[in-house]
C-alpha cells in the first residue's frame, strides 16, 4: 500500500515536471541573449534625462534588433553617475520577463550582452485571453522568441489586453497588441472612433488614426466640412494634407463650392490657396481645379479674357 502510494506520488511529480518544463519549452526553447549599446550623450538623451538602450540578436533571418529610450527609473541597478566608467549589471523588469544586462561604459556610452528570463505565467495569461504568442500569421516574423521578446520591449502588459478585449472590436492578435503599445490605441480611442461614424474600422484604420492624430473632434470637423461620406481614407489624407475647415473656408469664399475630397486635397497638393483661385478665376471663370493645377505646375497658362 505504502509503495503503491509512493509510485503514484513519484507518477505525479514525474508528471508535474514534464508539464513546467513543457511550458518552458514553449516560451523559449532556447536562452533568448544577444548584445546591447547605450549612449548618454546625444543632445536628447542629455535634455530629458534618459539613455538610449539598443537592443540586438542574431536569428535564423538575419539579426533582430530593438532600440528605445529608457528613464532611470525603468533601469533596476543602474544610475546616471555609472554610465561615466566601470562595469554595470542592471535589469528591465516587464511583466513578460525581465532583461537582464552586463557590460561597462566608458564616459557615457555603454557595450555588453544581456539575458532574456520570461515570465511563464504571462504567456499562459496571454494565451487563455486568445493571444497566443507562439502563433504568427507575419511573412516577416523571427518567431516566438522574437515576440516573447518584444513583448517585454514594448511593455506588453495583461492589462493592455483586457483593456483592448473591453472594447469589442472583434478578433485581435499579438500583432496588434504590439501596435496598440507603440501607438497607444487603447478601449477609450476604439470605442470613440467607433461611435463617430465609422463603425466598421479595421484595427489598422485605428494604428492609421492615432499616426495622423485623427479622433472624434477631427472626425467632427470633417462632418461639418461635410464629407463624411467619403469614408475613413478621405479622413486620413485630410490629415496628411493639413485640410483644416479654416482651408475650406477659404475655398469655398473664393468662389469653389461642391468641391469633392480629391479636389481639395489637390489644392493642398499644388498649394492652390484662396489668393490663387481668384487670381485663376479672374481671368478663366470657367477654370476647374484640373485647370488650376495645370496653371500652377506651368502646363497651361492662365487665359486672357
Amino acid at each position: 500500500m505504502k509503495n503503491s502510494f509512493i509510485r503514484t506520488l513519484t507518477t505525479l511529480s514525474f508528471a508535474f515536471i514534464i508539464i513546467v518544463i513543457g511550458k518552458w519549452v514553449i516560451v523559449a526553447q532556447n536562452p533568448i541573449t544577444g548584445e546591447w549599446k547605450a549612449d548618454t550623450r546625444t543632445a536628447k538623451q542629455e535634455s530629458s534625462g534618459k539613455i538610449h538602450l539598443s537592443f540586438e540578436r542574431k536569428t535564423d533571418n538575419g539579426r533582430n534588433q530593438n532600440g528605445n529610450s529608457y528613464s532611470f527609473d525603468e533601469l533596476r541597478g543602474l544610475t546616471r553617475e555609472q554610465t561615466q566608467n566601470g562595469r554595470v549589471n542592471f535589469s528591465i523588469v516587464r511583466e513578460a520577463g525581465t532583461i537582464e544586462c552586463e557590460g561597462t561604459f566608458t564616459n557615457g556610452k555603454g557595450v555588453g550582452t544581456f539575458r532574456f528570463v520570461p515570465n511563464t505565467a504571462f504567456f499562459d495569461g496571454m494565451k487563455s485571453r486568445g493571444f497566443d504568442f507562439e502563433k504568427s500569421d507575419s511573412k516577416h516574423d523571427d518567431g516566438p522568441e522574437s515576440r516573447i521578446l518584444a513583448a517585454a520591449f514594448l511593455n506588453v502588459t495583461t492589462a493592455l489586453a483586457d483593456d483592448l478585449l473591453s472594447a469589442n472590436f472583434g478578433k485581435l492578435d499579438v500583432d496588434d497588441l504590439f501596435k496598440a503599445a507603440i501607438f497607444k490605441v487603447d478601449s477609450k480611442y476604439m470605442v470613440e472612433m467607433k461611435n463617430s461614424g465609422f463603425p466598421n474600422l479595421t484595427f489598422e484604420d485605428l494604428v492609421k488614426g492615432r499616426i495622423f492624430k485623427i479622433d472624434a473632434d477631427y472626425v467632427r470637423q470633417v462632418h461639418e466640412m461635410g464629407f463624411s461620406e467619403k469614408g475613413f481614407e478621405s479622413l486620413v489624407k485630410f490629415r496628411i494634407f493639413k485640410v483644416t475647415p479654416e482651408f475650406l473656408g477659404e475655398l469655398k469664399a473664393a468662389g469653389l463650392n461642391d468641391l469633392d475630397s480629391e479636389d481639395i486635397v489637390k489644392c493642398r497638393i499644388f498649394k492652390i490657396d484662396a489668393d490663387f483661385v481668384r487670381k485663376a478665376r479672374s481671368e478663366d471663370p470657367k477654370a476647374t481645379i484640373e485647370d488650376m493645377v495645370k496653371m500652377k505646375i506651368g502646363v497651361r497658362k492662365i487665359k486672357t479674357i
